[in-house]
């Protein structure tokens, strides 16, 4: 039996991508960049506060790190809600004592809920990255326009309400639809970190910029997905530092380094000291600049030609 031939139709195919959003970009013909101080490699701590909610929705799909078990999924609800009880304050002293400014992803429902919070990652002088309201708040294309808008619409008026706008976002599971980069734009947003595909900052056509916080760094991934241990993550972390830096000397140009991390992960009393022995190797280093997105994004966008009008 032979396929349809509308099966193998696909409108959206062409050289490079399937889609229209941003141009094919080799990283090795781009302009070079240069981080502060001549490093090679912008180390981004990205700390993330996540509310999972006891009922979890599975429309349009279930957040990775989600409940589990039946309801009422106290175990995983409360192992999520240690993160931001205790776990955060670790990853934020771990950072404040080497005099670090990261970013944290925060869903806003953590920070109406926990405004001590709040203030913590404010006096540390951490940026605030918007990360939906909850951990329930799942996009992709089959999302109707008006839900997919009331998200980031509800996120922003919500910040707003708190005396913050956080000019980053980041959607849960980093999925989105068609739509997303455009309503981002037209709600106040400059950048995103969804799109894992890069070790520089881009832009999209539409003319936000792109931070790629890759999943296969953080230490959800390594630690929880593939089972290794915290010494394990760190080791591996080091061994992308040293990758970059001298894929940076070679060709001249700087890299990204994205730290993703996790309260309820690293935060554990038996990881933390993983994070903190990883970060001072790669200060000792000398060659990483360490910095929330939102300066790399402009310290990016300082150096890259005008946009087209």
């Amino acid at each position: 039996m032979s396929l349809d031939p509308a099966y193998l139709a696909y409108p959206r195919r062409r050289l490079g991508y399937d889609h229209d959003l941003y141009d094919w970009s080799n990283i090795h013909a781009r302009p070079p960049v240069r981080w502060p101080g001549g490093r090679p490699v912008a180390v981004w701590p990205c700390i993330v506060a996540e509310f999972f909610p006891l009922t979890p929705s599975d429309r349009p799909f279930r957040a990775p790190g989600h409940m589990q078990t039946p309801f009422p999924d106290y175990r995983h609800y409360t192992a999520r809600d240690y993160g931001n009880r205790i776990g955060i304050h670790r990853l934020l002293d771990a950072l404040g004592a080497r005099g670090i400014r990261g970013s944290v992803a925060m869903n806003v429902a953590v920070a109406e809920r926990c405004p001590a919070l709040l203030d913590a990652v404010s006096a540390g002088g951490h940026e605030l990255v918007a990360y939906a309201r909850t951990m329930n708040d799942g996009i992709d294309s089959s999302l109707a326009a008006e839900e997919e808008e009331a998200i980031i619409a509800d996120t922003r008026r919500r910040w707003q309400a708190l005396g913050r706008a956080p000019s980053g976002w980041r959607s849960v599971a980093r999925s989105q639809s068609w739509r997303t980069a455009d309503l981002l734009l037209a709600h106040g947003f400059s950048w995103m970190a969804d799109w894992p595909n890069d070790e520089l900052p881009y832009r999209f056509r539409n003319g936000i910029i792109n931070l790629p916080l890759n999943h296969e760094l953080s230490d959800r991934q390594i630690i929880l997905v593939a089972q290794a241990s915290a010494e394990g993550w760190a080791e591996q972390i080091a061994d992308a530092a040293e990758w970059l830096a001298a894929e940076a000397a070679r060709q001249g140009s700087g890299r990204l380094l994205p730290l993703e991390l996790t309260p309820y992960v690293l935060g554990l009393p038996y990881r933390i000291g993983a994070l903190e022995a990883l970060i001072d190797r790669l200060l000792a280093r000398g060659d990483c600049w360490f910095a929330p997105g939102g300066t790399i994004v402009a310290e990016w966008e300082r150096q890259q030609p005008s946009p087209p009008a």
